[in-house]
């Protein structure tokens, strides 16, 4: 398991590095502040097959990381995401960047109005470790389709992912067109009150608040990429296998360190029992051991393995009855890193559990008894970064998607919308601001830059002063009614 390995030596290096880096890249930003879209795809052509060329080592990196990364989580968590969203922005960025026309009034012919989408200049992104390949070169790919320099703090926990990282970027851009800034906290702190034209952090409710305060000093912009108690609904029609198939990829991939993986479910009190049984009969046929199992990821860090023990602990001293699924003991998967997929029942408001976002691989289940109480419950937390219901019904889909609150929403799945290129990705609330992904992370990117243009013909001089005269009569009739 990771753990930070950055010196207080380290870390200055890495602060110095980062006053000069951003002064380079804005220099280099003023003399080339409009890519041509040719230019921008070239770029992300280079990203993806240098990504490609380093995906073993990628891979390999991000498993010594976490102790044991399934090879399939990060294909399909970090490397498959990251590859298909250059693709989507590569096909799409000259469409992208063409001016939007707009209308212009009567009042003001002959003339035209459009929209040009401009580069904001240097982009700051920060990135936290549990899919810190597609969490860093994710925002990169926007930022670099939106005309961009950027600067990717990565996290202290994935040292060797982020040499790999580092290095592939340092073979293909200049410093001061991308650069890499690794380190612990402090560097964390200090990257986060620069002077960037946009900061985009993915991380922690309470971490969020630091970096948006500390970019308020300088005005700078955020899009913050929050977490949340994210529920999945379980309504009273759907066969109980299904609903589970549904969700359980969503919660076990990366063992659960997953920002937008189900954090707890909703199920009719009749259904528990049913909903226990077939969770543990899914968990065994998909991982028949966790301790020795490859396909079943690790905890990142020792740090997170306490918390996530030391909450489980919370609960049952508070009345929860715990069942953790798989044929390993609790000691076995201890040992090597690992945490099996537990279910809690019996929860309250007072355990740990229920009180923050879990972020590993527990599984409290609460208890409705019509959907109006379970939509209540939802509604009277803040709101989630994600939303999963389990439910054929169309009436019960509408129900839940017009009275419920959540960054994003999947219907009988989980956590795949965050990988639909063509659709947006944020939070709402504590959950998060802004958002990326696509065509919106282009624009969040961009200075959408309003452009009003006149001809030759200067019709405005007919109604200069002195005022009274008859053309200002007649513009007052017809407009100003």
């Amino acid at each position: 398991m990771a753990n930070n390995l950055y010196t207080p030596a380290d870390d200055q290096q890495e602060i110095m590095a980062v006053d000069d880096i951003l002064i380079a890249q804005k220099q280099a930003f003023a003399t080339q502040s409009y890519l041509s879209a040719q230019a921008r795809i070239d770029d992300l052509q280079t990203l993806k097959s240098a990504i490609l060329k380093n995906k073993a080592a990628l891979i390999t990196a991000l498993s010594k990381d976490f102790g044991c990364r399934s090879v399939d989580d990060s294909k399909m968590g970090d490397l498959m995401p990251t590859i298909m969203g250059i693709n989507y922005a590569i096909k799409h960025i000259k469409k992208w960047m063409k001016p939007s026309k707009r209308h212009v009034g009567m009042l003001f012919q002959p003339a035209k109005a459009f929209v040009m989408y401009q580069p904001l200049g240097v982009i700051g992104i920060i990135t936290p470790w549990n899919y810190p390949l597609f969490l860093s070169l994710g925002p990169l790919t926007t930022a670099l389709a939106a005309g961009n320099r950027a600067m990717i703090k990565m996290s202290e926990f994935t040292p060797a992912t982020n040499d790999v990282v580092k290095q592939l970027i340092n073979d293909i851009f200049p410093s001061d067109k991308v650069a890499i800034i690794n380190g612990g906290s402090d560097v964390a702190a200090h990257f986060s009150a620069q002077a960037f034209d946009h900061i985009l952090f993915t991380g922690s409710t309470r971490v969020g608040k630091i970096v948006m305060a500390a970019a308020a000093k300088n005005l700078t912009p955020v899009t913050l990429e929050l977490g949340g108690k994210s529920p999945t609904i379980i309504d009273d029609k759907i066969e109980i296998n299904d609903a589970v198939s549904r969700f359980i990829l969503g919660k076990t991939l990366n063992a659960g360190q997953t920002c937008v993986a189900p954090d707890y479910i909703l199920c009719p009190f009749n259904r528990i029992d049913a909903l226990n049984q077939a969770l543990s009969e899914q968990f065994t046929k998909m991982y028949p051991s966790v301790a020795n199992n490859n396909d079943y990821s690790g905890m990142i860090n020792e740090a997170q393995l306490q918390r996530l023990s030391q909450w489980l602990s919370d609960a049952k001293d508070k009345g929860a009855i715990l069942t953790s699924l798989g044929k390993d003991s609790e000691q076995e998967c201890l040992s090597v890193g690992k945490m099996p997929l537990t279910l809690v029942n019996n929860v309250n408001d007072e355990m740990l559990l229920m009180q923050e976002e879990i972020f590993g691989p527990l599984l409290p289940i609460v208890g409705y008894n019509n959907l109006d109480d379970a939509i209540d419950y939802v509604n009277a937390r803040p709101r989630p970064l994600a939303l999963y219901l389990c439910s054929h019904d169309e009436n019960t889909q509408k129900s839940v998607l017009e009275r419920t609150h959540a960054g994003g929403v999947c219907l009988n799945d989980a956590a795949m919308h965050v990988v639909q290129d063509d659709i947006p990705f944020g939070g709402v609330g504590p959950s998060g601001m802004g958002q990326y992904h696509g065509h919106e992370g282009f624009l969040t990117f961009s200075k959408a830059k309003s452009v009003f243009k006149k001809g030759k013909t200067n019709t405005a001089a007919n109604a200069f002063p002195p005022y009274g005269k008859l053309i200002h009569k007649i513009i007052y009739k017809f407009f100003l009614k």
